[in-house]
């Protein structure tokens, strides 16, 4: 009987890492699909973010179901908490694609991101990958220094936010105030999608020591 309820708790794990796959994916292709107007691209994520939260909906029910069985404690119980706040944190991420795809797709058949910004956009793309894919690696290893490394990759995520704030607001801006609105809100999403890739990560920690990473002032 605890064999079979340790595997479900697995189960969760597994579940978790698939999820960040998907929203790596999805984080990916709508970055492709705002920097090249592809609108097929952005319909993509726009679908598949079902996918994302149909995992969440059964990771949620295992949990509930779990809770309700065996009434784990310790390291099982922080074990549950930290899979359903894992789990909300990349549903959300998942979410947070399909938000730039949507961006991609009002403005198709033109690029909703003006030359200036393009490669922070590319490079703001580029940080949410690597946050996913190191947050997903933590989820499977519980491996806490790596889990303790994705504040740095924010930071540089909140600096790149920064320059975008810059650009639109200085006197050279010739985009009018739709581009910059579009801009804004795609800053935000990425800003936002990184944020909840460390939350991920600090879970992890908590689930490890059962103390969570100081907070950054």
């Amino acid at each position: 009987m605890r064999d079979a309820y340790h595997e479900e708790l697995d189960a969760l794990t597994e579940r978790l890492v698939e999820m960040t796959s998907l929203t790596r994916s999805a984080i990916s292709r709508a970055t492709t699909a705002l920097l090249d107007a592809d609108l097929q691209m952005a319909e993509s994520v726009i679908s598949r973010d079902a996918e994302v939260n149909a995992i969440f909906a059964e990771i949620e029910a295992s949990i509930f179901e779990l809770m309700a069985r065996q009434q784990p404690v310790a390291v099982d119980l922080r074990m549950v908490i930290t899979a359903l706040r894992m789990g909300t944190d990349l549903e959300r991420m998942g979410d947070l694609a399909k938000h730039v795809a949507k961006v991609a797709r009002l403005r198709h058949p033109e690029s909703a991101i003006p030359n200036e910004v393009r490669s922070t956009i590319l490079e703001m793309g580029q940080i949410a990958e690597n946050l996913v894919t190191k947050a997903g690696a933590v989820v499977a290893t519980r491996d806490v220094d790596t889990a303790l490394e994705l504040g740095a990759d924010d930071d540089a995520m909140n600096k790149l936010h920064r320059r975008l704030f810059k650009v639109i607001l200085s006197k050279d801006w010739a985009h009018g105030v739709e581009p910059a609105i579009d801009i804004t809100l795609i800053g935000r999403y990425y800003e936002r999608y990184a944020d909840h890739a460390v939350r991920v990560a600090h879970d992890v920690v908590y689930l490890v020591t059962g103390a969570r990473p100081d907070k950054k002032d």
